[in-house]
């Protein structure tokens, strides 16, 4: 049985999905692949079904009725990999803005180097971010740092969506009441994360924006990032997080 399960939510990504497959799947690392898809119109989940054939035993898909959310889908991976007892359990998007190479670096920080959350980070070193334009560097360089300020924690890159977990974490998190869907998911897992006093280590990489595709970004999503952080403070404090 592997242990390693690297999960990834996709919507409309047929551009990407067979390229991200091929990649993640050939790293020195023999790790499994998730694909958790919400009925894309753009037939993605057709195309990981033609690649199963190939990679039996190490690709698997879970196709949904509807686009329901980032969160959701994540919730839905992670519960799909404990119940198969996968010890290291990865995020990371479709659209190679995340490197495949990169995986092994997050597992090292976990099973060796005593992390039980290792983030894929882009400012633990300054700013690692290529193809994104200035304002949008900005608001999520400033986003972690309005995080940081208003939760306490000592997080460089708290929307971070390249991470691995171990699987106590997410055993110990109850993942039924994770609120948030968009971005503010990232968040709200950190900081649960955090609270429960696990050891959470961030690992430099260099981010590089999606050159296929459309991305997921909206106002909805970043509104949601900013209430929810305070909700989730104010939720620690009278201790009903």
């Amino acid at each position: 049985m592997n242990d390693c399960i690297v999960i990834i939510p996709t919507y409309n990504e047929i551009e990407n999905i067979e390229s991200i497959v091929r990649a993640v799947l050939s790293q020195h690392k023999p790790f499994h692949l998730l694909i958790i898809d919400d009925n894309s119109p753009d037939h993605t989940a057709n195309k990981v079904v033609a690649l199963q054939e190939e990679f039996p035993g190490r690709l698997f898909l879970e196709k949904r009725a509807k686009k329901s959310g980032l969160g959701t889908a994540y919730v839905h991976g992670f519960k799909w990999a404990l119940e198969r007892q996968y010890d290291f359990i990865f995020e990371m998007d479709a659209d190679f803005s995340h490197n495949p190479n990169d995986l092994e670096k997050l597992f090292d920080a976990c099973h060796f180097g005593g992390a039980d959350l290792a983030i894929g980070s882009r400012y633990v070193t300054g700013v690692n971010v290529v193809n994104w334009p200035l304002s949008r560097v900005l608001m999520s360089y400033f986003a972690s740092v309005y995080v940081k300020f208003i939760t306490g924690m000592k997080i460089h890159d708290a929307t971070a969506g390249f991470v691995c977990y171990k699987r106590e974490v997410l055993e110990k998190i109850n993942l039924n009441k994770i609120k948030f869907v968009g971005y503010a998911f990232q968040i709200e897992m950190k900081y649960r994360t955090y609270c429960a006093k696990f050891e959470i280590k961030e690992v430099p990489i260099i981010f590089t924006d999606r050159t296929k595709g459309v991305s997921k970004m909206s106002n909805a999503i970043i509104k949601e990032a900013i209430l929810g952080v305070i909700s989730l403070r104010l939720k620690k404090l009278v201790n009903t997080l």
